[in-house]
Parts: C-alpha cells; structure tokens; sequence
C-alpha cells in the first residue's frame, strides 16, 4: 500500500513539473497552429497568432473559436464581409473574437516590419 501511494505521488508531481513548465500550454499552441492552417491562416501567421491566443485565452474561448471553422456549404476562407460576420457570430465570445483579431493585427505589422 505505501508503494502504491509513493508511485501515485511520483506521478502526480510529475504531471504537475509538466503543467507547470509549459507541457500544455506546448500542446494547445500546437493545435490553435493547427486549427488556423486549417482554415487558410498562412503558416507564418499561424505561428505568430498561437501563441498569443493560447496566452490570453483559455481553453473553452479556444474551442469556442472552432465555431469559426467552415461549416457545410461555406468555403475555406469567407468570400465575404457578411461570410467573416457570420462566422464571427457564431463564436458568441467578445474577448474570444478581439483577441484573435488583436493578435492577427499584431502579427500582421510584425511582418511587414521584419520584410522592410
């Protein structure tokens, strides 16, 4: 019974050290990355916008986002303004839509910047 117990703390202690120096946080940037390539974000776009998001959303605002995501009958990326509105309504999480839209803002200056 006592090594029982001292292999369960063993195990918990070290799925903790994992969450605490940044194990999830390295698995959901890697699936936000995933998710915007999917939905026609460019790779260096993606790899700026993860880890913003994954910083200051948390993981229901991230699957909330997923909302977003081409339902049947939409195409890749919305062809439209009232497409991009549509999609945007159906996250029904402000913090959610201005972050992605931040980060987006933000990596887009950030490009432009490093390509002068």
């Amino acid at each position: 019974m006592k090594k029982l117990i001292i292999i369960l703390l063993v195990i918990a202690l070290g799925v903790g050290a994992w969450i605490w120096f940044g194990g999830l946080d390295k698995v959901t940037e890697a699936r936000v990355k995933t998710v915007l390539l999917d939905n026609g974000v460019p790779e260096t776009m993606a790899d700026c916008m993860a880890p913003r998001m994954v910083e200051r959303l948390s993981i229901n605002q991230l699957r909330k986002l997923e909302r977003a995501a081409p339902q049947d009958g939409e195409s890749a990326v919305p062809l439209s303004t009232q497409d991009a509105l549509a999609r945007i309504r159906r996250i029904d999480d402000n913090e959610a839509v201005e972050v992605t839209v931040t980060a987006a803002g933000v990596c887009v200056v950030e490009t432009a910047l490093e390509a002068l």
